[in-house]
């Protein structure tokens, strides 16, 4: 028998599972040219790189690798190899994740982001809907925004010589 304690758990459910990415491949009504189920996800990825792409987890700080990559280069998406960042535009923000000040042209989606009762905007890639990080208001000029990103959600292919 249906009733509003049912409903209302099966809302819950039913949006952590998007949040999640546990149903489709849309974020915000979005589709994405790279798509793969689940079970493809995870053998594509390392289990820490799926718990962020792909159920929105957040690494600790200060381990990325990519933390101090100087560099000059691109950082690309590790969920489908689009480049999204640009060295340029990295900046130590302090914070122990990746950061940079903007993303190049067309290459990261974002959607409010109300989890841990607050609100901040998500940033994904706008090639597969892989979770990213966070992006603030709070950075350098000239874009004065804060581009923080989980390194494991990144890859990066240096310049050439």
């Amino acid at each position: 028998m249906l009733n509003r304690r049912l409903l209302l758990m099966g809302a819950a459910f039913g949006a952590m599972a998007v949040r999640l990415g546990l149903i489709g491949e849309a974020i915000a009504g979005e589709t994405f040219a790279v798509t793969h189920s689940e079970a493809e996800w995870r053998k594509l990825l390392t289990p820490d790189q799926y718990a962020v792409l792909r159920q929105a987890g957040t690494e600790s700080p200060f381990t990325s690798v990519l933390l101090h990559e100087e560099r000059n280069g691109k950082f690309a998406c590790a969920g489908c190899d689009q480049n999204l960042f640009s060295s340029a535009t990295k900046f130590d923000s302090g914070t122990g994740w990746p950061s940079f000040w903007a993303p190049l042209k067309d290459a990261v989606g974002t959607e409010r982001d109300t989890s841990l009762g607050m609100t901040r905007t998500a940033v994904h890639c706008s090639r597969c809907g892989g979770y990213l990080g966070h992006v603030f208001d709070d950075g350098p000029k000239p874009a004065g925004l804060r581009y923080c990103m989980n390194g494991l959600a990144l890859t990066f292919h240096p310049a050439s010589a």
